[in-house]
């Protein structure tokens, strides 16, 4: 077997998942881009298995290993992105962006004094 062709669709695989993650706003998109990164990973693993003829096949056992983890990373995002669709009603990166950021509050503004004195009134 040829090791050219699957290490070429590997790399397309990996540059149309990269492209996603890059240029994708929609949090499932991303997560779709991302395993078609590991997807290129696993088919990179396992091609060279078999062209270097490894008699422990390891690149196999570290592939079982990847979608293992491809597939709890999936679940616990899918979880994330179900949660915040809806808190926020959108699952648009940018918008989860600017929420992490503290949407251009400052520190002393804001609700934050009002949680703290209450804090103070139930502890009194």
């Amino acid at each position: 077997m040829h090791l050219v062709y699957p290490a070429v669709l590997a790399v397309l695989l990996f540059c149309t998942g990269l492209y996603g993650v890059l240029a994708r706003r929609n949090a499932i998109l991303v997560l779709m881009s991302v395993e078609l990164m590991l997807n290129a990973v696993n088919l990179n693993l396992v091609a060279f298995d078999v062209w270097l003829r490894d008699t422990l096949h390891a690149g196999q056992a570290l592939t079982l290993f990847t979608i293992a983890i491809a597939a709890a990373e999936i679940g616990i995002g899918l979880a994330i992105v179900l949660m915040v669709y809806r808190n926020r009603g959108t699952s648009d990166v940018d918008k989860l962006r600017d929420t992490a950021e503290g949407r251009g509050d400052s520190p002393g503004t804001g609700p934050a004094p009002a949680a703290g004195a209450q804090k103070a009134e139930a502890a009194a």
